[in-house]
């Protein structure tokens, strides 16, 4: 079964997550359905992909599939990582993405909706980045990600918090470019795209690649980076990322 819907209707596709069940956890398979969709897309030169859940349910996506992740001793976010594809699909497609959030957003998939190019939401739109709670140690291109968008202060107490921020503040500290409410929020996204769609795709794709690489030119020498993989490698060789994982496969409170 699919575990996404996708769509072309005047230039403008659309991937909707359909995996309620598991609140749109973003496994492996469902991950690979996107990528896929996202070729089909560009192959059939859309101007603008939206990015939605097939459903209006509380949760938007829960993030990556906890599952999943290597339970200790190996790196938990390799450049090879499904979600780590995905936020390179997203980012390097040649048009716009934009995320059409209803319900919270958690974890990888906070991570998801900042790679897109806009993001509008409703009254019920949240987000959290949650490595924290699983002592997990993010990589230094997610950190990269929200510190292109987001002002310092709001990216470290995200990561440091894992708390979740409503969405009145996420659109006063740029999660969002536009909270509306629920009722309105599908008209104003189509709206948007299509709008985009009427424009130079010449000239907005190359807007969108310039965008990419200035937002990500981060001078660091080797060295650094090296420390920068030294700190991440501590953790999840150490307790905290065993600990984290365990916890939350066994639905309780890690003892960190």
């Amino acid at each position: 079964m699919a575990l996404i819907q996708t769509s072309l209707a005047d230039d403008v596709g659309t991937v909707a997550f359909d995996r309620d069940t598991k609140r749109n956890a973003l496994s492996a398979e469902l991950i690979a359905e996107t990528i896929s969709a996202l070729d089909g897309f560009k192959q059939k030169r859309a101007r603008v992909v939206v990015l939605r859940s097939a459903s209006a349910g509380k949760v938007w996506s829960a993030g990556h599939d906890v599952a999943e992740l290597p339970v200790a001793d190996v790196d938990p976010l390799p450049y090879n990582d499904p979600l780590e594809q995905l936020l390179r699909a997203v980012k390097g497609f040649p048009a716009p993405v934009i995320a059409m959030v209803h319900g919270s957003v958690w974890g990888g998939a906070c991570d998801l909706v900042i790679a897109c190019d806009l993001v509008y939401g409703d009254e019920t739109a949240a987000f959290a980045i949650t490595p924290a709670k699983l002592g997990l140690p993010y990589n230094v291109g997610g950190f990269v990600n929200f510190m292109s968008r987001l002002p310092l202060n709001v990216v470290k107490e995200m990561f440091f918090s894992a708390d979740l921020i409503d969405a009145e503040r996420a659109e006063r500290v740029g999660i969002v470019n536009q909270i509306v409410p629920a009722d309105q929020l599908q008209d104003t996204v189509y709206t948007m795209a299509r709008t985009i769609a009427s424009r130079s795709s010449a000239a907005v794709a190359a807007a969108k690649e310039s965008l990419r690489v200035l937002s990500q030119a981060v001078s660091i020498d080797p060295a650094t980076f090296e420390y920068l993989h030294g700190l991440r490698r501590d953790v999840y060789f150490g307790p905290d990322y065993h600990e984290g994982t365990q916890a939350f496969l066994e639905k309780r409170a890690p003892k960190f």
